[in-house]
Order: structure tokens, then C-alpha cells, then sequence
């Protein structure tokens, strides 16, 4: 145990989880040097810090598998990881900026996992970095997803493939052209659309040390520079001396970053088991408390969202034929003969229809799904009815 001035600090750490070990070939850095999330604070965690700060934004689970995985709170039942927020260019590479006064401990450290019972729930860990996802993209398209649990970062490794395809619901797409924005949670695409863009996208993953500092970048500034024809800004990261919300002064991006320690027998105060979780995870999972929320303004709510998510992805859809139709334009600006003008006519016509197929289906299931979620709502409404 360490002890700073007169204040004492336990160093703990979360339970086990499974985690895939890369190999290191290669030699390692001098021994005397440390990695700049390993160096010593002016003050050190225990990883039972985060269980405390964040048992006020969520619940906590013991998960068979990863041990104790936390759920925030009033996210909603569309919610996903690194939506609420912005992308911010720093000298650690894309670095996530939450929007959330909890943002900068579960989108720096630790891993996004996914259940069908209770949607995104974070695993803890202790090393930081400035967002721990893997990226997509396209002349249209600018996507990333968080790494899951079982992906782990190895000093002198990095992390330049996943052992593993992602399911198509990880990733979070937008329009290229709004990547620069602040809240990017209004240009996420419908994950019904997740299928056909993952085939009109380039994948990469790209995090790695450099000066002893973890550095994610995935998609290339310029790339991003070209897709939306935007000038980025870079920012010089710096060290918040308190917990909080980060934020930019001048051309400072701000966070509390912590170092921690591990200690395996450390654990939440308050923790569910998944049976109590599964009965709490509809009121957990409401915008606001139930009790703030009437029927009404549920429905409205709701009604609102679904418009929203059709019109991206109607938009979305338009473009890509459009997209098509200006590259067949091209080809046959460039054809040698008639007859192979006539070639290309014929295959662009193919690819059209068959993009269209994808279309129709993506507007099928997201019809689908906004009929369940309807039907849900309504449901609720009565019980609030007859209760009354």
C-alpha cells in the first residue's frame, strides 16, 4: 500500500475475466522506462474507485464469464458505446469525447460487451486509452465499434486485428461528411443497415504505443480531411487533476486519466445478481425515471425517434444509388467501345437491383422492429392505466 501526504488509498482491482493474449516478438522497451499509463500519479487508484463512482450511474452484475460488468443508466433501449459524444484529433490519435459526466472511465478503460437481456454493459480494466474501438469507411461512411470484451492490449503489441469478426450490431456508422460534429448519437445509422455498409467499407484497426502513450489511429486524418472535406483540428491532451466530465480549453483537450492498480478480491458495494438485473433492466434502461414519464410523452418520444431513424436511413439508401449511378457515368465516360459501354450499363443495372433487394429488406426488419417497440410501449401504458 502507498500513502500520498495523509490520505491512504487501497489498491484494488476487478475479478477475472477472458482475455486473448497476443504474442510479442521482439524486443521489449528498456526495463527502467514505463509506459505513460503504468508511471507514477501524484496519486494511484484501485480499480474499486470505479466501482464506487459509477454504482451512481448504473448497476452493477456478476457476470460468469467477465465478473463484474456495469450497465449505465437512462440510456435508453437503442443506446449504444461512443454515440453521446464527439471524435476529437489529439496527440494520442482519436481520442472519445463523452458527453456523459461518467464518459471518462468507460469509454478510456475497459471493454463494451453486448446481451440480448441487458444490451451494452461495460468490463472493467485499468489501462487508458483515448477510445478503444476499430474503425470502418468509405466515401460515404465513417464507422467504428467498440472492442469487446476478450480483446486485450499488450505493451510493445498494440492492437492491429481482433481475433475475431464483430457481430454487425457493434458497429455505429454516420454519414463521412458528419464525423466532425458534436453529438454524433442524431447521425447514427439504424443497425438494420449495418449488413450493407460493412461490404462498402475498408476495416482497420490501429492502436499502438508511440512515445510510451496508447495512440489510436485507425482511419487516417487525411482520409478523414478528404471524406469530409473539413480542416481538423488538433488538440494537445493534458491531464484534469479531478474526476469529471473532459473538456477543450483553447487547443487543450482535458481528462481525468488515472492510473490504477489491480487487486483481485476488490468488487462493487451494491451487486445483482443477472436474475435481479433482468427484472430492474426496463426502468434501468428509461431516458428518464418511470415516475417522471407519462404514457404520453413516452409515445411521443418514441414516435419522434422512429421518424428520425427513417429518414437516415431512406437518405442513406438514396445516396448509394446515386452514388452508383455517378461511377457507372464515369466508366462509360471512359469505355473504349459501345459495346462495352453497353457491358457496363448492363452490370450497373445488376448491382442497382441487387442493392435495392438489401434495401427493402433493411426497411422490412427496421418496420419490425419499430412495431415491437410500439407494442411495448402500449403495453406499458395500460398496466400504468389499470394500476391507476
Amino acid at each position: 500500500m502507498k500513502k500520498i501526504g495523509f490520505l491512504a488509498f487501497l489498491i484494488l482491482v476487478f475479478g477475472t475475466s477472458c482475455l486473448i493474449y497476443v504474442p510479442y516478438e521482439g524486443p521489449y522497451p528498456e526495463p527502467e522506462r514505463r509506459y505513460e499509463y503504468e508511471r507514477e500519479y501524484g496519486q494511484e487508484f484501485g480499480i474499486s474507485y470505479f466501482y464506487d463512482y459509477l454504482s451512481s450511474y448504473g448497476i452493477w452484475i456478476y457476470n460468469s464469464r467477465y465478473g463484474y460488468v456495469w450497465i449505465p443508466r437512462q440510456t435508453g433501449y437503442r443506446w449504444r458505446p461512443y454515440t453521446h459524444g464527439r471524435w476529437i484529433w489529439t496527440d494520442y490519435g482519436w481520442t472519445w469525447d463523452s458527453f456523459y459526466e461518467w464518459g471518462w472511465i468507460p469509454f478510456h478503460y475497459g471493454r463494451w460487451g453486448f446481451d440480448g437481456d441487458f444490451g451494452w454493459f461495460w468490463v472493467p480494466d485499468t489501462v487508458w486509452g483515448p477510445a478503444w474501438v476499430t474503425w470502418r469507411w468509405s466515401n460515404l461512411y465513417i464507422g467504428w465499434a467498440p472492442l469487446p470484451p476478450g480483446v486485450e492490449f499488450v505493451a510493445g503489441v498494440g492492437i492491429h486485428s481482433l481475433p475475431f469478426a464483430l457481430p454487425p450490431h457493434y458497429w455505429i456508422f454516420i454519414e463521412g461528411r458528419y464525423f466532425p460534429n458534436y453529438y454524433l448519437e442524431r447521425y447514427v445509422l439504424p443497425f438494420e443497415r449495418n449488413v450493407t455498409i460493412i461490404n462498402y467499407t475498408i476495416y482497420k484497426t490501429n492502436i499502438y504505443v508511440r512515445n510510451y502513450r496508447v495512440i489510436n489511429e485507425g482511419i487516417d486524418i487525411d482520409e478523414v480531411r478528404r471524406i469530409t472535406r473539413d480542416e481538423i483540428s488538433k488538440y494537445e491532451l493534458q491531464e484534469a487533476r479531478r474526476p469529471g466530465p473532459s473538456k477543450v480549453e483553447a487547443r487543450k483537450y482535458v481528462i481525468y486519466k488515472p492510473s490504477l492498480s489491480k487487486n483481485e478480491e476488490a468488487k462493487p458495494r451494491t451487486i445483482l445478481s443477472e436474475e435481479e438485473a433482468k427484472g430492474q433492466i426496463s426502468k434501468i434502461k428509461l431516458k428518464e425515471p418511470e415516475e417522471k414519464t407519462t404514457p404520453f410523452e413516452e409515445e411521443s418520444r418514441l414516435r419522434k425517434e422512429q421518424e428520425q431513424e427513417l429518414r437516415l436511413l431512406e437518405r442513406t439508401q438514396e445516396k448509394e444509388i446515386s452514388d452508383l449511378d455517378r461511377k457507372v457515368v464515369d466508366k462509360k465516360r471512359l469505355a473504349k467501345s459501345s459495346s462495352e459501354a453497353q457491358q457496363i450499363e448492363k452490370e450497373h443495372e445488376v448491382k442497382v437491383k441487387e442493392l435495392k433487394k438489401l434495401h427493402d429488406e433493411e426497411k422490412s426488419q427496421i418496420q419490425e422492429r419499430h412495431k415491437k417497440e410500439e407494442e411495448t410501449v402500449k403495453k406499458k401504458k395500460l398496466k400504468k392505466s389499470e394500476e391507476k
